[in-house]
């Protein structure tokens, strides 16, 4: 039995130590820590889309990034699939303590709700992070011999109704919403086929098996340099990109409604901690603000957006209404 100092009985130095463990915990003393800091353990970023498409690329750099100012590895988890509704179901039905995140896209987070009679996940019911970026779409043809402009492919799919294709990443995507705005802004009639990726629907455009691709630069333009398989007719935005200067938008093609690009947020499951959110908000933010990834960005035709909850919300609200609107008149209904 240990020999306790004078006047200290066993109770009196039983009962001191029960006093003073919760002081000790409190301040983060000893093994019986309450709570690690976040994170303690490696994430997880579920990205709707296959490799090889822009929401793949973007995912792998943000994901490398926050990795890097959080001091944890963050593991990518291609989940794609019913236009992105596979992986958010999947992160909304996820613990909620900023282990398991979501690339969110206007599929996963705008569109969904409008297109598919049923869906799995409440997009609203998420905790979202912020904004990450946009990177506006240039619409490129293969074959089709004389088509070397907005104008003319519109010419050319009105001359022959349902007789072109047009790939996209699935149904539900930033492509497919592309091409039901083209078919409504130009009154034509064009068939629309799904991969599972941006990637492999351009593959399906070198390969002959559609005429039209609508994507991010860094993933069609490599396939439009001198000798590509694939020709550039514009950038579908108000302003050329740095990326590619030369390269006409569609305002300046004549087609101004069409403008289309494929941006990302970051999102947490309902209920995650605003302390979690906030930790990835203020880490995203750093990543976003560095000078290179500003660089490597601007190689890809990406543009950072504004960051926070409350820039989420807002474009959120103006992308269900822009793209309800191009749903109602085309009437896409998907099951």
């Amino acid at each position: 039995m240990p020999a306790f100092p004078p006047g200290i009985t066993r109770r009196r130095a039983l009962l001191s130590t029960l006093v003073a463990l919760p002081v000790a915990q409190a301040a983060g003393i000893g093994p019986a820590r309450a709570q690690s800091a976040y994170p303690a353990r490696p994430i997880r970023l579920v990205i709707p889309f296959g490799a090889g498409g822009i929401t793949d690329v973007v995912g792998r750099l943000i994901g490398q990034g926050l990795g890097a100012e959080l001091g944890q590895t963050v593991v990518i988890d291609n989940r794609p699939g019913a236009g992105g509704s596979i992986a958010a179901a999947a992160v909304s039905g996820a613990a909620p303590d900023g282990y398991t995140l979501l690339l969110g896209t206007v599929g996963t987070q705008v569109v969904n709700k409008m297109l598919y009679r049923r869906l799995a996940y409440d997009p609203a019911g998420f905790a979202p992070v912020s904004l990450m970026t946009n990177a506006p779409y240039i619409v490129a043809v293969s074959g089709l011999p004389g088509v070397d402009s907005l104008a003319a492919l519109a010419d050319h799919a009105r001359a022959e109704p349902d007789a072109l294709n047009f790939g996209s990443a699935g149904n539900g995507s930033s492509p497919h919403l592309g091409i039901e705005l083209f078919k409504l802004a130009t009154g034509t009639k064009i068939q629309h086929i799904p991969f599972r990726s941006g990637g492999e629907a351009v593959n399906a455009a070198i390969g002959g098996q559609v005429q039209i691709v609508m994507d991010a630069i860094s993933v069609v333009e490599p396939h439009t340099r001198a000798g590509g398989a694939l020709r550039a007719l514009a950038v579908a935005d108000a302003v050329r990109s740095p990326a590619m200067p030369a390269l006409r938008t569609s305002a300046e093609a004549g087609v101004a409604d069409l403008r289309i690009g494929s941006w990302s947020a970051l999102l947490a499951p309902g209920g995650t901690p605003a302390a979690v959110t906030d930790a990835l908000a203020a880490a995203l933010a750093r990543v976003l603000a560095k000078p290179e990834m500003v660089e490597r960005f601007t190689a890809l035709g990406l543009l950072a957006m504004p960051t926070g909850r409350e820039a989420y919300a807002a474009h959120v609200r103006e992308e269900t209404a822009r793209w309800g609107e191009v749903i109602r008149v085309a009437g896409t209904q998907l099951d």
